[in-house]
């Protein structure tokens, strides 16, 4: 028997527990949320170092937060236990370990399908982002060193010769924290730091000239080579440097083929199609938070597109 709800929400990040909250509070009844990994704000779990500011007016968005969640600005340990709190006190369901595989719909009703379950609902919230899916080097990396090569700071220890890669403020966070207990090189194709808050740009300001950390700026790594266990970058400059491990910190991709197995019209940039009450072409199904805007979101961002949604649904 497939079990049949008011709403589904795909992803369980802001957006996600933002839309789940929103729709349980404006009233609808049966409400699902269904996340991949093992628990909620996996991009804030993984990407954000511990400590790490996170503030509701994002490099300089300032936001109005028009819905019931309120956030305010606080630290990455902080912002997991809001979450948590939201989704305790309203009691919301989450299938947590269940990827989604496709969204098909039938007779005004969506047949959502993970690996080992089927459920029905009258609404899909699509809440997943691009960190889920970080952007790889378009060189191949050795298997033989994929161990050293890390998109996040899971794997990290201390008193590595590591290099990050990256010009955002993720890859410059990275650095600066990296560079208290290990030899950092921080390698950005640009000559300098544009799209990094103020915040961020003073601390790289302190970690250089402290001589913690080391700007290779205007070059690229070309490919990645194997040197006796350990990541070899060789860069567009001639030089060629062995490192213990490489970090890239360089975005994140739109999942294509996931969208497409849901029927999403997708625009000559492979972006989902969306009115200005974030549904797509597709009556009922809507698209919240990172996948929703072209130059980069934030939390807050994503709380409003999840109240805008809901109350569009329920206003219908």
């Amino acid at each position: 028997m497939q079990q049949m709800y008011d709403m589904i929400i795909i992803g369980s990040g802001p957006g996600g527990v933002g839309a789940a909250i929103e729709s349980k509070i404006l009233g609808l009844e049966k409400i699902l949320v269904i996340e991949k990994a093992d628990n909620h704000s996996q991009t804030i779990r993984k990407f954000y170092k511990d400590n790490k500011r996170v503030d509701k007016d994002y490099q300089g968005q300032e936001v109005e937060i028009k819905g019931n969640v309120q956030f305010l600005d606080g630290t990455k340990e902080s912002t997991l236990d809001y979450f948590d709190q939201l989704i305790d006190n309203e009691e919301i369901d989450v299938a947590f370990n269940s990827e989604v595989e496709k969204i098909e719909k039938k007779d005004d009703l969506f047949l959502v399908t993970t690996a080992n379950a089927g459920f029905t609902t009258k609404n899909v919230i699509i809440a997943i982002g691009r960190m889920g899916r970080p952007n790889k080097p378009n060189y191949k990396i050795p298997l033989s060193i994929k161990q050293r090569v890390s998109f996040n700071l899971e794997k990290c220890s201390q008193g590595e010769k590591i290099v990050v890669v990256g010009g955002g403020d993720s890859a410059v966070e990275y650095a600066v924290y990296l560079s208290n207990k290990n030899n950092v090189t921080l390698n950005y194709r640009r000559t300098e730091f544009a799209r990094i808050n103020d915040i961020n740009r003073q601390d790289l300001k302190d970690a250089i000239g402290y001589e913690k950390l080391r700007p290779r700026l205007g070059c690229n790594i070309l490919s990645l080579q194997n040197e006796e266990g350990l990541v070899k970058a060789n860069y567009d400059d001639g030089y060629s440097v062995v490192y213990d491990r490489a970090i890239y910190a360089i975005g994140g991709t739109t999942p294509v083929e996931f969208l497409k197995k849901c029927g999403i019209e997708l625009n000559e940039k492979n972006q989902p199609v969306i009115d200005e009450n974030y549904e797509t072409k597709t009556d009922g199904m809507y698209i919240v938070g990172d996948l929703a805007v072209s130059n980069g979101g934030s939390i807050a961002i994503a709380l409003n597109h999840a109240y805008h949604a809901v109350t569009h649904i329920l206003s219908k």
